[in-house]
């Protein structure tokens, strides 16, 4: 596809051209964050949350996935999707719903991708998630020595 440069750089009468690539975009490749925020999306589709979905990607600084995550219900419990979620069923009888997490059964993006990962893997790697860390998650990050956060809103240092 012509649309991903910026021009033709030079024709040399054998039928061969040099085609030069708009900043960034080396031949339509992504970069490293578009490609593992991406990778984090994907995986956030496996969640089993039934009021949002949200994914988390570990990079190390070589470029190699550390660990993934999504939120959801620790492994060997019925998640939202098999029994109702304890905040939307509280919602639907009027009760109130606990400020925080407290009740909620799913572990999340950020964590299951922190337990996935080698802890020497963790430190100066970045973390890509699919939406903000909530406080919790940033203490964990912060502890597990992760150098970058990027979500699709922002990125940060922890």
């Amino acid at each position: 596809m012509l649309d991903n440069y910026e021009e033709v750089v030079s024709f040399d009468g054998q039928n061969r051209f040099t085609i030069q690539a708009r900043p960034g975009e080396a031949h339509g490749r992504p970069g490293w964050d578009e490609y593992f925020l991406g990778i984090a999306s994907a995986v956030s589709q496996r969640g089993d949350c039934v009021r949002r979905r949200v994914g988390a990607v570990i990079a190390r600084p070589d470029h190699r996935t550390a660990g993934t995550g999504y939120n959801g219900v620790p492994p060997g419990a019925p998640g939202c999707i098999e029994r109702p979620c304890l905040r939307v069923s509280k919602a639907e009888r009027g009760e109130e719903i606990c400020p925080g997490y407290s009740d909620c059964r799913s572990v999340h993006a950020e964590a299951n991708a922190l337990l996935d990962a080698n802890r020497d893997d963790c430190v100066g790697a970045t973390l890509y998630c699919t939406d903000d860390p909530c406080q919790g998650c940033l203490k964990l990050i912060r502890g597990a020595g992760i150098a970058r956060v990027v979500t699709p809103h922002k990125e940060m240092n922890p």
